[in-house]
């Protein structure tokens, strides 16, 4: 059976755009604020009340689709789509249908060795939002999301597996990041995914019955909702059964979907031309400063990186997921003179960081600049890895330099020979038949030594020098 069908996959993808008013009025399109208290007449749909375009969402979307090598239309239409749900007060959403505003561009994932095409990006208004109380066994309405400006972007049905749609929209998300139109905060649903998946016959180009999943809100649920209606569809079909035509929803907690309606056609949400608004028409002046406002993109920084500094790819894929990150490593790179080591730092010990203590790197105490001077510090020889783990914990907690910090614990590898020495000769004498086991052969019983050697130093011995005058000293005792 897995052999036997292979899934189509194409995802619509809404994005909130990060302007400062709605997209069709001046009320702010901000988050967090009291349930309808951000409303007008005009986003709430009151009789006479007449909508206008909201420019900067109309330069976001064409930044987005620039960025991702759409064509743009220079005309383009506004549309009403109509449907009655609570929390769209209009009883119909304006957005774009057979005029959209993008149209042909792709982004590449796997390395970029794969395109998955994108078929359109159009503009539009977002509805609001429903808030269910089991408790009280009723749900209220919250208007202040409605209006807030939208732009889907819909796929082809490039994509061949749950793990590939989740990946494209951890590159989606990247470029929406690095652009600074969307925050990409999906637990929040401003960046939210409804998947498209049939079975087909492996090899052949005819497509099965589709099912929609809506709202999915992390890439987590995309491929774990995908994985299972993939394998609920093959089981119906291994059993001469017919797949219906619906739409779904994912159930996280039960870790399955049901069914929320059957799945609409284009023609029962009866498009027509939004009579209220002009023809959105698009200057070259628009065009060009969006253009001038593109950044260098995750696909083409994560190519640098591995040219310029020497990383894996697999580093530079990492490194590149955020910008925030990315400036942050690239400062790391050049300031330390270590780009494998800066590379190690940051997606170790500084990933960890952030996501243990749920903060973004901005907020980070310690600064680019004092990691690459603890990589020196290490480079130097005047701290080993560990110490310099223990001093980048306390950097993070007191935001000090981290030279400060190691001469104030007086934390300095004992680089003095001598000294070396007398610690290992110490250790040596305590373990006798550790040290003669050895030189019969068992010289496994190395790394024993050296642990001692550590601890009896606190720490502070250099590992690779301790290793070095380890086998001498022990040779030494051979020949005694």
């Amino acid at each position: 059976m897995t052999s036997e069908y292979e899934p189509v996959i194409g995802l619509e993808i809404h994005a909130q755009l990060l302007t400062r008013s709605k997209m069709f009025c001046a009320c702010p399109a901000s988050y967090g604020a009291a349930p309808n208290t951000l409303v007008c007449p005009v986003c709430l749909g009151l009789p006479g009340a007449l909508p206008v375009a909201n420019e900067t969402a109309v330069e976001f979307a064409v930044t987005m689709g620039l960025a991702t090598d759409c064509t743009i239309a220079r005309r383009s239409v506004f549309a009403r789509k109509n449907y009655f749900y609570p929390d769209c007060p209009k009883n119909y959403q304006i957005t774009q249908y057979d005029a959209p505003l993008c149209t042909g561009g792709h982004i590449r994932i796997d390395g970029n060795d794969k395109k998955i095409r994108i078929k359109r990006i159009h503009l539009e208004e977002d509805a609001g939002k429903l808030v269910h109380s089991d408790e009280e066994n009723s749900s209220y309405v919250d208007m202040n999301r409605v209006g807030i400006p939208l732009i889907e972007i819909v796929t082809e049905p490039d994509l061949r597996s749950p793990a590939e749609a989740s990946l494209f929209m951890q590159k989606l998300r990247a470029i929406l990041r690095y652009l600074e139109i969307c925050d990409g905060n999906m637990e929040e649903g401003s960046l939210r995914c409804d998947v498209n998946v049939s079975l087909r016959k492996t090899g052949t180009g005819k497509h099965g019955v589709n099912t929609e999943i809506k709202n999915l809100n992390s890439f987590k649920a995309i491929e774990q909702a995908l994985d299972y209606e993939v394998e609920r569809q093959k089981a119906l079909l291994g059993q001469g059964l017919a797949v219906s035509h619906a739409t779904l929803l994912w159930d996280d907690a039960a870790g399955e979907c049901r069914v929320m309606r059957s799945k609409e056609e284009a023609h029962d949400y009866r498009y027509f031309p939004e009579p209220d608004l002009r023809v959105l028409e698009v200057s070259d002046t628009l065009i060009e400063r969006a253009r001038a406002s593109l950044p260098e993109l995750p696909a083409a920084k994560e190519k640098r990186f591995v040219g310029d500094f020497g990383i894996p790819a697999y580093d530079a894929q990492l490194l590149t997921a955020t910008k925030e990150i990315s400036d942050y490593y690239e400062i790391v790179a050049r300031e330390s003179g270590n780009p494998k080591a800066a590379s190690n730092w940051v997606m170790g010990e500084v990933l960890r960081e952030l996501n243990e203590r749920k903060i973004e790197i901005p907020m980070f105490e310690i600064t680019p600049e004092r990691l690459a001077r603890l990589i020196r510090e290490v480079e130097k020889g005047t701290i080993n890895i560990p110490t310099a783990k223990s001093v980048f914990k306390e950097m993070a907690k007191t935001g000090h330099d981290p030279e400060v910090i190691i001469a104030g614990k007086g934390l300095e590898q004992i680089g003095d020979e001598a000294e070396l020495d007398e610690i290992i000769g110490k250790v040596l004498d305590n373990h006798p038949s550790e040290v003669a086991m050895y030189l019969a052969g068992k010289v496994t019983l190395l790394k024993f030594l050296v642990g001692q050697v550590m601890k009896a130093s606190k720490g502070k011995a250099h590992p690779q020098k301790t290793t070095d005058r380890l086998k001498t000293l022990l040779e030494e005792r051979r020949d005694d």
